[in-house]
Formats: C-alpha cells, sequence, structure tokens
C-alpha cells in the first residue's frame, strides 16, 4: 500500500518555481532520504505534502487527496525550528511531548493523566524520560531534537516527516538521532520521509534516496544512486565517489 503519491507537483513563488514535475509514491514502511543543495526545493516539498502552501498537480496521502485529508493525527511532524527552544520558554520536555497529543483533541484542547502517561513511555522509548522535569530551553541540541522526536510520536502516527532535523547537532548526536529513526522504522513500521543536506550520511540509513534540484534527479536504493551513470554526470564521478564512500 502506497501511503503517499504525488503526482506532477510544481510550487512557484512569485516567479521562482521552487519545484517542477515531481512524481513519486512512498509506500507503508519505506525510510525515504530526500537530499539535495540548498535551494533546491527539500522544505518546500514537506510543506507542500503537509497541505502548508499552494500547489499544482496532486498529492494523494494515506488515500486520500491532500484537499480532503483530514487524518492529521496519523502524520508526525518535526519541523527545522521550534519558537519554543529559546532558554526562557516556561515549558518542561514533558509539557513539549504533552502537546504532541492535542491534535487528538477538540476545544478546550487540555492534557489529562493518561496522556502525560503516554508522553512519558514515548520519552522512555527514546531513553530521555530522565529529561522530562527539565525545562526545554536548558537542553543540549540533540537533548532537545530528540524531545521534539518524542512530540511528535507520542500520537503514534503511522507517517513521519523530518526536516533537516540533524542540522545543528554534533556528530555524535547526528548519529545517535539517525539510529533512533531507523530503529522507529524497522522495529515499529514508521514510514519516514527525512530531508537533509547529507546525502551520505542519509545514505547510510534510508531504504530510498530521492534527490530534488527543483526537480527529481533521482529516486531509487543508495545502491542505485551510487551506480548510476546519471548522477556520475549531475556530480562528476570524483564526487559521487566521495558521496558513496563517506557511507
Amino acid at each position: 500500500m502506497n501511503v503517499l503519491e504525488v503526482k506532477n507537483l510544481s510550487v512557484r513563488y512569485r516567479d521562482i518555481e521552487a519545484l517542477s514535475g515531481v512524481t513519486f509514491e512512498i509506500a507503508a514502511g519505506d525510510y525515504v532520504g530526500v537530499v539535495g543543495p540548498n535551494g533546491s526545493g527539500k522544505t518546500t516539498l514537506i510543506r507542500a505534502l503537509l497541505g502548508l502552501m499552494p500547489f499544482d498537480g496532486e498529492i494523494t496521502l494515506l488515500g486520500r487527496k491532500i484537499k480532503d485529508f483530514s487524518g492529521w493525527r496519523h502524520i508526525g511532524y518535526l519541523p527545522q525550528k521550534m519558537a519554543f527552544l529559546d532558554q526562557r520558554f516556561p515549558a518542561t520536555a514533558l509539557e513539549i511531548v504533552v502537546s504532541g497529543l492535542y491534535c487528538r483533541k477538540k476545544f478546550p484542547k487540555t492534557a489529562s493523566r493518561s496522556d502525560y502517561i503516554k508522553a512519558e513511555n514515548t520519552m522512555e522509548l527514546l531513553k530521555i524520560g530522565d529529561l522530562k522535569d527539565r525545562p526545554i530551553g536548558k537542553l543540549s541540541g540533540g537533548q532537545q531534537q530528540r524531545v521534539l522526536l518524542a512530540r511528535a510520536l507520542t500520537h503514534d502516527p503511522d507517517v513521519l516527516m523530518l526536516d533537516e532535523p540533524t542540522v545543528a547537532l554534533d556528530p555524535r548526536s547526528r548519529e545517535a538521532f539517525y539510529l533512533t529513526v531507523q530503529a522507529l522504522n524497522k522495529d515499529r513500521g514508521v514510514t519516514v520521509l527525512l530531508v537533509s543536506h547529507d546525502t551520505g550520511s542519509v545514505g547510510k540509513y534510508a531504504s530510498k534516496l530521492m534527490y530534488l534540484d527543483r526537480s527529481m534527479v533521482f529516486y531509487g536504493s543508495f545502491e542505485e544512486f551510487c551506480k548510476s551513470e546519471n548522477m556520475a554526470d549531475y556530480f562528476g564521478t570524483s564526487a559521487q565517489h566521495l558521496i558513496c564512500h563517506r557511507h
């Protein structure tokens, strides 16, 4: 079953075409890494898939056209930046994770005791239970990202979309984060769409690799990417060799 189908997707910002004619499918259980240079349309793609911006073409999410889609509790989303990571933001890590359950609630949105138990269990799953009472703004970059991942997971989504989740992390924290997402994909069957600027690192974990440069340049396995003559022409053979051997 395909959880996501995209046909001839194009997005324009005034006179600039950010994405042009992008077509692909993602099956349940896939782990797709979306890579490409700065300005290639990676974040634009995620925002379009979430219905956050106008586009031309077709997007079908979990069997429904995006304009008719209402099952957002099945989708987990971790954006590039969150406003509440300032040191002065008055919330604990646990309170941030609990807020991920609000998508299931009607107004007024308040958290129950069972919501806090669910959030604590999710934090334990990601091995950050010891952070629950600490202010979110006082955590390290790696700790904050794990808390935000817990927030995106606490309502048990079927699909997880991550936009540059490791950009501010040191190498050790980045590796730990990738391993956590890989385990969620393999052990819990969560379908993952992860945007990154780091082709080699994503290729190490993702089952498929999508390379964007305002249009679809490549979509397939990392092994196919490394053997692709088209990609060798695109990068130059030596650059392709360097990317693939970083894996």
